[in-house]
């Protein structure tokens, strides 16, 4: 006769081996039962009783308690900001770092209670030294004469606190470093420390060339390098470098500076899409080469007079000003596109060229104003390379699309229709830009007190060369085209 069991009642011991047994599978039959289901818990292939089961959790957790905290791997930071010094000295050249402990995401440091750095452990297992090396020592490359410096020793390395200040010079964080350490019982956050390291690389002169390319970007998502290089005898030179700059030269020769400006210069208008858009408004009208000498050589002059000014900060530095020039440089291809429809003449093409011209190099200014730092005591020279850059630039987009336009209309469409249909399709783009670029100006408050003073304080010497350089510009105009004094603008 069947046993009939209460929904809560165990079978006996003897009844459930004799049913697990003519399953075949013992778990699998007991696990099927609604009495056993529930009572029994597997583990390591046995089973215990809930009461069993609560004192292994027990034990488990006291062990994890019982063992050191080991912080695991975590975020990647969102801003981090590294400081650094370089200083060659003799056969020595010293680099100085301060880095936020947090940045070094592959690192686990040691912690102890709710997350503060355990700095015995970490000093005992050398994971200092190791996160160091790691995330410094072999990712920043330096250069000596082209050479990279062999891999650099650590002479010294501490944990501090945020609030030490310790870097503002080179004197107070070698000294620094070379401190004691904080005590063994300090209660600091790991997120909150930083590391300080000195490196020692050995050089063979201080009086070499030296370059550097941190490659620090991994350390967070927007990474800023402060930088300072101090030469022998020379002065400091400040450095702020964001996510990987590539090779930076702490002492640039001048011809090492003009180059990398002549290429900034001609991957920036190339990559500047409003500054090919007023370009293609100018030569659409006028493919003849005196009339696109006149009118390019206009645009270059002025916009090397603004950018020049700019360096030597004879622009304002009001925070209006950008979105200003900005609006001002879609304004000028809105307009030169719509004289295009109407119908252009040459005279007073190169004129207003060149009064947008001067807007135009507010614009290019604004894009060297991070990389000026790369000119070392060539500011003049990196300069006139960009603007030379920038130029040569301009003369590949005018090779280009002179002939394209010239085939253009002498095979697909009539040249005044053509010219009408381009110029508008660059009009509607360019309202937008300038409707965009209005709703930010009109979030700054601007007064004319403050216009007056911030555009006219130290612009009359260069205002009175503007006028001389236009005056002497026309009058070789007029020189190359005796007796003309326009050109119509459906001219080919």
């Amino acid at each position: 006769m069947r046993n009939i069991l209460r929904p809560n009642e165990i079978p006996p011991a003897d009844q459930s081996h004799r049913t697990c047994a003519r399953s075949g599978d013992e778990p699998l039959a007991l696990a099927r039962r609604p009495a056993v289901r529930g009572r029994l818990f597997m583990t390591s292939g046995k089973f215990l009783r809930p009461g069993g089961t609560l004192a292994l959790i027990a034990v488990v957790a006291g062990l994890m308690f019982a063992l050191p905290a080991k912080q695991a791997a975590h975020d990647i930071p969102g801003d981090v900001t590294v400081q650094a010094f370089v200083k060659p000295e003799g056969q020595r050249l010293r680099l100085l770092v301060r880095v936020p402990l947090e940045a070094l995401s592959d690192m686990a440091f040691p912690t102890v209670g709710p997350g503060y750095l355990d700095f015995e452990t970490a000093r005992r297992r050398n994971e200092l030294n190791e996160a160091a090396m790691v995330w410094m020592g072999q990712e920043v490359r330096l250069f000596e004469n082209g050479e990279r410096l062999a891999v650099p020793a650590i002479s010294a390395i501490k944990v501090s606190l945020p609030s030490n200040r310790a870097f503002e010079t080179y004197e107070g964080a070698l000294e620094h470093v070379r401190g004691p350490v904080l005590p063994v019982g300090t209660q600091l956050p790991w997120q909150q420390a930083v590391l300080d390291v000195l490196f020692d690389y050995q050089i063979t002169s201080d009086q070499s060339e030296f370059s550097i390319r941190p490659s620090l970007e991994r350390m967070g998502l927007r990474v800023i390098t402060v930088l300072r290089f101090l030469p022998p005898g020379g002065a400091e030179r400040a450095f702020e470098l964001r996510g990987d700059p590539g090779l930076v030269r702490l002492d640039p020769r001048w011809h090492q500076a003009a180059w990398r400006f002549v290429v900034m210069g001609f991957e920036h208008i190339l990559d500047g899409t409003d500054h090919l858009l007023f370009l293609a408004c100018l030569v659409i009208p006028f493919r003849r080469l005196r009339s696109l000498a006149v009118i390019v050589t206009a645009f270059t002059l002025a916009h090397s007079f603004t950018l020049i000014a700019s360096a030597y900060d004879l622009a304002p530095d009001a925070l209006w000003f950008p979105p200003l020039v900005e609006t001002l440089i879609a304004m000028s291809i809105v307009y030169m596109a719509l004289e295009n429809i109407v119908g252009a003449n040459v005279q007073r093409r190169w004129a207003i060229t060149f009064v947008f011209g001067l807007v135009h190099g507010f614009g290019f200014s604004f894009a060297l104003r991070e990389t000026l730092q790369f000119a070392g005591n060539h500011l003049l020279t990196s300069l006139l390379s960009f603007n030379i850059g920038v130029e040569l630039g301009q003369l590949l987009v005018l090779l280009l699309l002179v002939p394209a336009l010239s085939l253009l209309f002498r095979y697909v469409v009539a040249e005044r229709v053509g010219t009408i249909v381009l110029s508008a399709l660059v009009a509607h783009t360019s309202w937008h830009w300038m409707t965009e670029r209005w709703a930010v100006l009109s979030q700054f408050p601007i007064t004319w007190a403050a216009f007056s003073r911030a555009m006219f304080t130290g612009a009359m010497g260069w205002l009175l060369l503007a006028m001389l350089v236009t005056g002497m510009m026309w009058a070789g105009y007029k020189a190359m085209k005796p007796g003309q004094s326009s050109e119509s603008a459906n001219a080919t």
